[in-house]
């Protein structure tokens, strides 16, 4: 008898890098992923849209008889996380958000980068989470069109980064978007 599945669920393709690592934990179940591409990236869209976008795959995912369902997008878990557990109360919903707590705990001192949507950026969940392990040496990055260039495999994401990216000396970046990890080289070229 086959396992009920783990659902996972991004905007785009940026819950990929999730779900490899997920997948190097747990190799033994099943997972059904989820992209939702056509309102990628939700960095940019409203809470209300965010919401509805994300009950809708919620659904999809618990009709499939997914025994948990993982939320592998920062804006869908600062804008929606909380709604979606409240009205799905029995299957286990869990978010991700940027890795900020690990510089306090890791890095405190270090001059830190935190790159992440509009949407992750100016929400209340991280905005909580920053002051809470503020370490007082810490850039907040919009990065206003980032996840759509690399969903689309712009050519431009080179020079959008290298207009973004601080000149000065960064010790630390969190990249507080699923789809970032995989410009990680490239985000190491252009931030000193």
């Amino acid at each position: 008898m086959k396992n009920s599945p783990i659902g996972i669920l991004d905007s785009g393709i940026g819950g990929v890098t999730v779900l490899k690592e997920i997948i190097k934990l747990l190799p033994n179940e099943d997972y059904i992923y989820y992209s939702d591409s056509l309102h990628a990236p939700y960095g940019e869209k409203s809470k209300e849209d965010v919401i509805n976008y994300v009950d809708s795959i919620v659904k999809f995912l618990i009709s499939k008889n997914c025994k948990m369902i993982i939320v592998a997008c920062n804006t869908a878990t600062a804008f929606a996380i909380k709604e979606i557990r409240d009205k799905y109360p029995d299957i286990d919903i869990i978010g991700i958000e940027p890795a900020y707590k690990m510089i306090h705990d890791f890095s405190y001192n270090k001059k830190t980068l935190v790159m992440a949507t509009s949407g992750t950026i100016h929400s209340e969940k991280f905005l909580n989470l920053y002051h809470q392990y503020d370490n007082d040496n810490t850039i907040l990055l919009s990065c206003e069109k980032l996840a759509t260039l690399i969903e689309n495999d712009d050519d431009g994401i080179e020079d959008y980064l290298r207009e973004i990216l601080p000149k000065e000396k960064i010790e630390a970046v969190v990249l507080g978007c699923t789809h970032y990890p995989l410009l990680i080289d490239k985000i190491k070229e252009f931030t000193p």
